[in-house]
């Protein structure tokens, strides 16, 4: 048996490997027949060693980073095949197609990046941390009060860009010695000022509801997913009503761990398409786009599990409902949002009709919602995250200035007393 096992893993190394081989041939091959430009000199780049499954993490970041290289020009240094295919595709930014250490360096010597940012905690992080003369910049995928939002990994990067004071309390609560004040630069959701796109439905007196849960998770601890436990029986609840549109968003990671979670989730596609075929007008929507902000702004209530979706919805200041995972495992930070938002209980996800009409017109929910959008996020005003996150650049560009204007005089000093040797001797 033992044999047979390594003998099937064996062959999913040998596949993989072939698929990856065949990808960069595919990404060398896209770059070589596009036109050459001349020599073009970058100023900020965002590193990126995953491969398509996490692409999700860059999207978000697009139209910001889109802005921000009207000011500073922006490439993303890819390291992965696939994930450097789906950046081609999506064609939203430049990028360096860097496999190797090798490939890496020589693309770095001929440019001018100062800053570096990074949206993930890819272990190959730290091929890039080598490269001094230059800030490493953590920006995330996401606000949230996961675990993930507490490693001590933070410590690695020589600034952290955080969304509010809930972030600063929460790093300030778990992380030892780490000086919050100097390493971290509250910018808020620059995401938000992006919130909009084309809607698939024309707009009417239905109250739109989004629905988008996480994928099941690895572990216990990180079991938040509500699509086998509450997603049926909310989105039955929703299409039964024909009062409301569903915008069914599920994470794209849906069922890679779990069959029966990912059985749920074809299952729940399966009935809004049956709801539309028996009420064309009802226009609900099953997303797997790329796109993630319409959905955000255009939804009445939306209804996520524990997740950055949490907080991409509180930065959209709207009423929002979160699911309470079903197993006591999953780790609940109650320090912050979560310790008053909205819960949805798997048994009450049947009443989830009466749930999203409380939200909506509570004047207690709406006040709650008001302050922990505060808190999390400071000012939401259109444009005021994308003013922050600019200054942000523009701050580390002018630290940047003066610390290689130093640096270049220690070079000069070193270079001076190398020759007064030379002459003594």
């Amino acid at each position: 048996m033992g044999l047979v096992s390594d003998g099937k893993k064996a062959v999913a190394l040998v596949r993989k490997a072939v698929r990856n081989r065949s990808a960069v041939i595919d990404v060398r091959r896209t770059l070589a027949a596009r036109p050459q430009h001349p020599p073009f000199h970058y100023r900020v780049a965002v590193y990126f060693a995953d491969g398509a499954v996490n692409m999700y993490q860059m999207r978000q970041w697009y139209k910001p980073l889109a802005a921000l290289a009207k000011t500073w020009p922006v490439v993303v240094l890819s390291r992965a095949a696939t994930g450097a295919e789906s950046l081609l595709v999506d064609a939203a930014l430049p990028i360096a197609f860097v496999p190797t250490v090798r490939d890496l360096e020589r693309f770095i010597a001929t440019q001018d990046i100062r800053v570096v940012l990074y949206v993930n905690q890819n272990t190959r992080n730290f091929q890039m941390f080598r490269y001094g003369r230059r800030w490493h910049v953590f920006i995330n995928h996401g606000e949230s009060d996961k675990m993930y939002m507490t490693t001590n990994q933070y410590k690695a990067y020589d600034y952290a860009m955080i969304a509010g004071d809930a972030a600063r309390e929460r790093l300030s609560r778990v992380l030892w010695d780490y000086d919050i004040d100097r390493r971290t630069i509250q910018i808020g959701r620059p995401q938000a000022d992006h919130y909009s796109g084309t809607l698939p439905y024309t707009p009417d007196e239905r109250t739109v509801v989004l629905y988008a849960p996480t994928w099941e998770g690895d572990r216990p601890s990180a079991h938040y997913g509500s699509i086998a436990t509450h997603g049926e029986a909310l989105v039955a609840a929703l299409l039964a009503t024909g009062r409301h549109r569903v915008i069914y968003r599920p994470h794209p990671r849906s069922g890679v761990v779990d069959h029966e979670y990912g059985a749920a989730n074809k299952r729940i596609v399966a009935a809004l398409a049956a709801a539309n075929a028996a009420d064309p007008g009802a226009h609900h929507f099953f997303d797997d786009g790329p796109e993630l902000g319409w959905q955000l702004s255009a939804a009445d209530v939306a209804i996520v599990d524990i997740s950055a979706m949490v907080y991409d919805r509180l930065a959209a200041d709207k009423p929002l409902l979160i699911t309470r995972p079903a197993d006591p495992a999953a780790a609940i930070d109650m320090h912050g949002y979560l310790s008053a938002c909205e819960w949805l209980d798997a048994a009450a996800a049947p009443d989830v009709v009466a749930q999203t009409e409380r939200v909506l017109g509570d004047p207690d929910a709406v006040a709650r919602l008001e302050q922990w959008v505060t808190r999390y996020f400071g000012d939401t005003t259109p444009g005021a995250a994308t003013a922050r996150f600019h200054a942000a650049l523009q701050g580390l560009m002018d630290d940047w200035e003066s610390w290689y204007a130093r640096s270049v005089d220690d070079d000069d000093d070193e270079s001076d007393d190398e020759a007064e040797l030379d002459d003594e001797g």
